[in-house]
């Protein structure tokens, strides 16, 4: 991991307020000056007409234009938020600067003119965060705008109209942009509004969860965009929005609220799953939202300790840069957390975290004293049978662990299957990053079993959810074979405790056939994290104490252990290392059980042999498991025919 750096408030923050906040110190100051400083950050990348922002990077799959475009509304979403927070104070030459784009951006005759709203296209996602921008902005900018620069930006805005947008959260957009069409006296399709806003209720899947489109499809998405942009078009519509429909948005974003809060791990890192990751600390939008809408069972205190604790996270890693800027990656820049959809300005969704602001300086989430989240004071297990998730949390290290039975963004069959690292894995957490190799080189075995064939190692692809119950989980997936072969099923069941996570494995393969499993990846930027291995076991330690580990329990005969290190694989740092156990499979149906290890905790990290001798798996006469943690807890696990089973 990058070390936080001591100079996060050289000139850019307020000193921090640790009587008010005490686990974060920070306060509404330290939000609007992060908000200024990134703003100011990107003035040097505007074109001249101030339509479009140019940053360094990589270009997305949609072009520079479109890139430009995406520079403008993001961050026009940002300085909205910071204008309307202070009632038009922010500055007017703020204001100015996106008047007078959005005047160059809208006239098509303008050189830096923006790219027309066509069917799926990127510009679609970019007009919404404009029309958010000048709704709540209306007072300052919309309102004192000449008739002619009006009418363009309708105009444009009004491609959307009869146009096709993607059947996933893109349908809101659409829902956001004509509503803000209506709001201003400008042609839209009540009729599409209607649908964009019904399509949510054919993916929710209860609890607060919805699948971004049809399939398994769980991740931020939930947070940032599904849930959030109801509250916003409810902002918008005001009296032409239907009070029930308005009531049941905010019943379902108090529900995953619920449950949102205990992916964030003690020192503010998200869980580090699923797309898009670079919008970073975006995870805290259904935060504000919840507050902004009055749809959130959290404490005032407990909501700004969150979201501020996910702000402070990256700032004491960086980010944004020396020159305020934020990068394609996680705390450096890193290409392989992104997506082809992701250019330069992407980063720039990160300004929903700064909702915030639209909350007045007197509003309890900005005067309550901090209180701690979930996983600050005990140890947590939160079962979530939508999303097929496990999650588990341990208060000695602050470390958030998500195990995953249930979720491969994957379209329904028959569609084809595919193996993502930021969603196939077996686990997810607040300290680590799946392996991303770059190019098209094998996947990493980090929380992964695989079958090595000739033409590589197998993949997870489609995850058949069987249950998620208590501290169990357990789920089915047809291993990808590289070569195209059949595979059979492999059924797995975890079971967890503290910071230790049991995986049974039901492998039917021929004998001779090749079998690993590795376990969670470490990473840093200084130094390769240590190594130690032994009889049935391997351990990989980063200096500042992290460590992983895998043990074999049972069936793991002639056992080959091993840590396997690279370079620029990971998201959280160049060196990174996996522990990982190698064997030859009997052929058959064989079980397989693999004690698996995440902690930062040196009560439980120090002794690798007493991980090896304390944790046990037997099988009982009548052929269930009986698990033994290190600690002596145990389990007993149905393993033949996948069930909750005994407690």
């Amino acid at each position: 991991m990058t070390a936080p750096h001591l100079s996060a408030d050289a000139g850019h923050l307020p000193s921090p307020d640790l009587a008010l906040s005490p686990r974060t110190g920070y306060t509404r100051a330290h939000w609007e000056a992060t908000a200024d400083r990134l703003l100011t950050g990107l003035r040097p990348y505007a074109t001249p007409g101030l339509a479009q922002y140019r940053l360094p990077g990589r270009t997305s799959h949609s072009g520079a234009w479109s890139d430009g475009l995406e520079g403008y509304a993001r961050s026009f979403l940002l300085a909205a938020f910071r204008i309307a927070g202070s009632d038009g104070q922010a500055g007017p030459d703020l204001i100015e600067r996106y008047a007078t784009g959005l005047a160059a951006g809208t006239d098509p005759h303008h050189p830096e003119h923006w790219p027309p709203i066509t069917d799926r296209s990127q510009p679609m996602v970019e007009a919404a965060s404009i029309a958010i921008a000048l709704h709540e902005t209306r007072p300052w900018l919309w309102d004192r705008l000449p008739d002619a620069v009006r009418q363009k930006t309708a105009a444009w805005l009004g491609g959307f109209v009869g146009a096709t947008a993607n059947d996933s959260n893109w349908r809101l957009f659409q829902v956001i942009t004509e509503e803000f069409l209506a709001s201003v006296g400008a042609p839209h399709s009540r009729t599409e509004i209607d649908a964009g806003l019904a399509r949510l209720d054919d993916w929710y899947r209860g609890d607060g969860w919805y699948t971004d489109g049809d399939g398994r499809k769980f991740d931020y998405y939930n947070a940032w965009a599904l849930h959030l942009y109801p509250v916003l078009w409810a902002r918008i519509a005001g009296p032409r929005a239907d009070p029930a429909l308005v009531a049941t948005h905010r019943a379902r974003l108090r529900e995953l609220l619920e449950t949102h809060q205990y992916f964030f791990g003690s020192d503010g890192a998200p869980v580090h799953q699923g797309r898009s990751l670079t919008y970073r600390f975006a995870t805290t939008a259904p935060l504000w939202a919840g507050a902004l809408a009055d749809a959130t069972p959290l404490p005032p205190g407990r909501t700004r300790r969150l979201a501020s604790g996910a702000l402070k996270h990256f700032a004491d890693r960086q980010v944004p840069d020396e020159n305020g800027l934020l990068s394609l990656g996680w705390y450096r820049p890193y290409l392989p957390v992104t997506q082809p959809y992701s250019g330069p300005a992407s980063p720039y969704w990160a300004s929903k975290a700064f909702l915030g602001l639209l909350l007045p300086a007197d509003h309890p989430v900005w005067t309550a004293p901090e209180e701690p989240g979930p996983v600050d004071t005990a140890d947590q297990y939160l079962a979530l049978p939508a999303p097929g998730w496990l999650l588990h949390s341990t208060a000695a290290d602050g470390i958030v662990r998500l195990v995953n039975h249930g979720t491969d963004r994957l379209p329904p069959p028959p569609a084809a299957s595919d193996d993502s690292p930021h969603y196939t894995r077996f686990a997810y957490s607040t300290a680590t990053a799946p392996q991303t190799p770059p190019g098209d080189e094998p996947h990493d075995a980090d929380n992964h079993l695989a079958l090595l064939t000739p033409a590589g190692p197998s993949g997870r692809g489609r995850i058949d959810p069987l249950y998620v119950d208590g501290h169990r989980a357990a789920s089915t997936h047809a291993p990808l074979a590289p070569g195209g072969d059949d595979l059979d099923a492999i059924v797995t069941t975890s079971v967890v405790h503290g910071p230790w996570e049991v995986r049974v494995h039901r492998v039917d393969a021929p004998a001779g056939t090749v079998v690993r499993e590795g376990g969670w990846a470490i990473a840093c930027d200084t130094a390769p994290p240590a190594a130690d291995t032994g009889p049935g076991w391997a351990v990989a330690r980063r200096g500042d104490g992290l460590t992983s580990a895998v043990v074999g329990l049972l069936g793991w005969d002639e056992v080959d252990a091993a840590v396997a290190r690279t370079r620029g694989h990971n998201a959280y740092g160049d060196h990174s290392a996996v522990p990982v156990l190698t064997a030859f499979h009997p052929g058959g149906t064989r079980l397989l059980v693999t004690l698996v290890i995440l902690t930062a905790d040196p009560l439980v990290s120090e002794d690798a042999h007493a991980l090896r001798t304390g944790a046990q798996a037997e099988s009982t006469v009548d052929g269930d498991l009986e698990i033994r943690f290190p600690d002596g807890t145990t389990e007993l696990v149905r393993a033949v025919s996948p069930g909750p089973g005994p407690g």
